[in-house]
């Protein structure tokens, strides 16, 4: 069955959906304020900015079988978090919910950054989302407006989300940079191809008819320290780390993701752990060239 996917925020992970769900034989249509991105990747483009939703009724987006919320702050500031979570989200669902069909399910794209853990513990999705932060609060706010919305949806929470484009810890790594070994902070990831993987998973569980959960964490199978992540990284590019590098402040919330409920869905990682995928990156960005030269 042909599928109508409406994807607000249709940026990388957006993108990279669109065109597997194009693959298939579904329509997609992407939001985005410039669309000039969408070109050349069968995504219909629907240039919107989501500030003016509120003049502009039911027919400011077009009636689809699912949406993924995929809208990503253009600035690490509360006012940009404010604007493109909860106050973004909320104005979409008021938009939907006038739709004389509306959509089978809402997806909310969120982060791990709504958790405040910080001492390496375990996390799933039942443990508490107690983050302080303004980043953390505010996705907070964002989720509970889907989950608590007549209607359904569900909330994914994705980790660090690395791949094409998202090279950073490589390329500090190949200047000779490494996190200090204490105090050991771990950290976790996903590649994009696996959050992308994982939305268009869940959105063919309920088209199957299928059960979902209202969250899910994104995250990949081994949860490790960035010591550990970037002497690999050292090892692979074969450099020699000499730098010891503090990490940022924002990257002080250790913990260590559980994946189990993703998993036992049905779906299989592309990338299992941070070796695989940046193998693969290392690979398709030519950093072993870069290195040697």
């Amino acid at each position: 069955m042909k599928l109508s996917v409406l994807i607000i925020g249709c940026g990388d992970i957006g993108i990279t959906l669109g065109r597997e769900l194009i693959a298939e034989g579904h329509r997609v249509i992407g939001v985005r304020r410039h669309t000039e991105a969408l070109a050349d990747t069968g995504i219909e483009p629907l240039a919107l900015d989501l500030n003016t939703l509120d003049d502009k009724g039911a027919k400011a987006l077009p009636e689809a079988d699912y949406v993924v919320y995929t809208v990503s702050a253009d600035r690490f500031e509360e006012s940009a978090y404010q604007s493109a979570y909860p106050e973004g989200l909320k104005r979409v669902l008021g938009v939907l919910s006038k739709h004389k069909t509306p959509p089978k399910r809402v997806f909310f794209v969120s982060s791990t950054s709504v958790y405040g853990q910080q001492e390496g513990e375990v996390i799933d999705e039942q443990s508490p989302a107690s983050a302080q932060s303004f980043s953390g609060l505010l996705m907070r706010e964002a989720e509970q407006a889907l989950l608590d919305h007549a209607l359904p949806g569900s909330v994914v929470r994705f980790s660090g989300i690395y791949g094409p484009g998202r090279d950073r810890m490589i390329r500090q790594v190949a200047e000779g940079r490494v996190a200090a070994i204490t105090p050991e902070i771990y950290s976790n990831r996903i590649h994009r191809d696996d959050c992308t993987g994982i939305l268009h998973h869940l959105i063919n569980r309920h088209e199957r008819g299928e059960t979902l959960d209202p969250i899910y964490l994104g995250s990949d199978s081994e949860p490790a320290t960035l010591y550990a992540v970037m002497t690999w990284l050292a090892g692979q590019l074969k450099v020699e780390a000499t730098e010891t590098m503090q990490s940022p402040l924002r990257r002080r919330a250790s913990k260590r993701c559980d994946n189990s409920r993703i998993i036992a869905s049905g779906y299989a990682f592309r990338y299992p752990s941070f070796r695989e995928g940046y193998a693969q990156l290392i690979k398709e960005g030519g950093f072993l060239t870069a290195v040697k030269a």
